[in-house]
């Protein structure tokens, strides 16, 4: 039995070799069609000397293309390095280094980068006007080595702040924690290798429509799962909300997986803006990144009849625990049952009990650490009573019911006179005033406080917000000591290609400009 990732596509070829795999804008591929173009690629990268364990970049936007690189990097069983397409020179060049590429896949539209870059590597594949002649010169026979459940997978992190951190996982630990091996509605894990395949002759294939970059494990998990299970992976270039939903309508998906407040308020106001047809839905998934109250509603009035869940992870714990909205939950904070092995863990390093903050930890199938980085490794494995949890340092409180609220990450919560302010409440507040259209919050230096809570705020489009109007507003959903003592509004928010917020950025604007 391999719980591999190419295994786990190559039994859905075969079972499903006429369906849809992958749509993007007017491109479609069948399984059998992506199965024979990821062999071909494949056997082009082992022929210029690409083989187990070496480390391929991947630089491009969603595409068909994109996806048939991951599978046929996995074939070869090397690994795939995600490389953020909105990097700079400088950042390339340290992923590049730090993850030791031997190879790199890239977009024709960042040739230009590569080569200022100049990253000396085995075999570069560019995705332009000659990728389809090299697809065509390459075998498409399945005639690779037997893979292992042991064999890695990275995915780079960028987080909130500092430089990416690839995390290490083992194929069957990832796949049991992001790619649908563990039942996230019920936490039972899969039986094996074939579960998947079976669960996608019953319900005969779904369309499910992924949001973001491939580059990010949300959108990379939600289309390998979907692969697994012989559904039809929808893809987007690049974000636009009217984009998605011209491609909701086209395709009639069913599920559509997104993060947070990023992507999922364009979105709805795109639908109302237009009036589209979502008839096609039967569920709306947001991970990675909080769902204000605000915006749950906004989604709950629009589609009654849709389930929408929101989740909590990360790269390093996989999923920690699903919530459902509904009319009922729609005002609450992001709270979740938890998954399988999910803890809230303590400063003295134990467990919690109901109504106590500590950190968020899962045990079970966790990943082996961060590539060439022991220091921080150390810092998130933990052990409690012989189990080992990964803990990357989210906050959450343990709630009476057993439920699990999410309050952030630790290292954006704000000390301010003492009392901890997590940023995503506060940023929950704001944006439920009418006017206000997104929003950040930092903790900036105060003598007296140690750190002022800081709000950057980006108005909807020709309103004005009255600071009193906003502070008075903000009260009635948050307690005093929460309330951002500085406000400087913002033309737009900048946020990272993964939906989350650039507190760098917003920090440096927040020094530079006078509230």
């Amino acid at each position: 039995m391999a719980l591999n990732i190419a295994d786990l596509f190559e039994h859905a070829a075969d079972a499903f070799p006429d369906r849809l795999a992958i749509a993007c804008g007017d491109h479609e591929v069948t399984y059998a069609q992506l199965e024979d173009r990821a062999n071909r690629l494949a056997h082009h990268l082992a022929a210029h000397g690409v083989g187990a364990g070496d480390h391929i970049g991947l630089y491009a936007r969603n595409s068909i293309e994109a996806v048939e690189a991951l599978l046929a990097i996995y074939k070869l069983r090397a690994v795939a390095i995600n490389v953020n397409f909105r990097y700079v020179e400088a950042e390339l060049t340290y992923l590049f280094h730090n993850a030791d590429l031997v190879a790199l896949i890239h977009d024709h539209a960042f040739a230009d980068k590569v080569a200022k870059v100049g990253f000396p590597v085995r075999c570069t594949v560019e995705i332009g006007p000659d990728y389809e002649a090299m697809l065509a010169s390459s075998r498409g026979e399945r005639d690779f080595e037997p893979r292992s459940n042991d064999d890695v997978y990275i995915l780079y992190t960028g987080g909130t702040t500092g430089y990416p951190k690839g995390v290490i996982w083992r194929h069957e630990d990832v796949w049991r924690a992001l790619g649908g091996g563990i039942d996230f509605m019920t936490g039972m894990p899969l039986e094996g290798e074939w579960s998947q395949v079976e669960r996608g002759r019953e319900m005969g294939g779904m369309v499910r429509l992924c949001t973001a970059p491939l580059i990010h494990g949300n959108a990379q998990w939600a289309a390998l799962a979907a692969l697994f299970n012989g559904d039809t992976v929808v893809l987007v270039p690049q974000f636009d909300a009217h984009d998605i939903w011209r491609a909701i309508e086209r395709r009639r998906v069913n599920v559509v997986v997104l993060i947070g407040d990023a992507m999922a308020r364009p979105i709805i106001e795109a639908y109302h803006e237009v009036g589209y047809d979502g008839s096609s839905l039967w569920a709306i998934s947001s991970s990675a990144a909080l769902f204000s109250p605000s915006v749950k509603q906004q989604y709950v009035e629009a589609f009654p009849n849709t389930m929408i869940t929101e989740s909590i992870g990360s790269s390093e714990i996989g999923f920690g625990g699903i919530g459902f909205v509904t009319k009922e939950t729609e005002n609450d904070g992001p709270k979740v049952t938890p998954g399988p092995h999910t803890i809230v863990v303590g400063d003295d390093g134990r467990p919690v009990g109901p109504g106590t903050v500590g950190r968020l930890a899962r045990g079970g199938h966790v990943p082996i650490g961060y590539y060439k980085d022991p220091e921080k490794t150390a810092q998130m494995l933990i052990e409690i009573d012989g189990v080992r949890y990964a803990m990357p340092g989210d906050f959450a409180r343990l709630e009476e019911d057993g439920t699990i609220t999410l309050l952030g990450r630790g290292n954006t919560c704000v000390n301010t006179g003492g009392e901890k302010v997590y940023p995503e409440e506060v940023e929950g507040a704001l944006k439920s005033h009418p006017d206000v259209f997104d929003a950040v919050v930092i903790g900036m230096p105060d003598e007296r406080l140690g750190q002022r809570v800081t709000a950057l705020v980006q108005p909807r489009p020709q309103r004005t917000i009255a600071l009193e109007e906003l502070d008075a507003h903000v009260r009635t959903q948050i307690a005093g000591y929460k309330v951002p003592r500085t406000v400087l509004f913002v033309d737009q928010i900048h946020r990272t290609i993964s939906a989350k917020a650039d507190y760098g950025w917003a920090r440096t604007y927040a020094e530079e400009h006078a509230a």
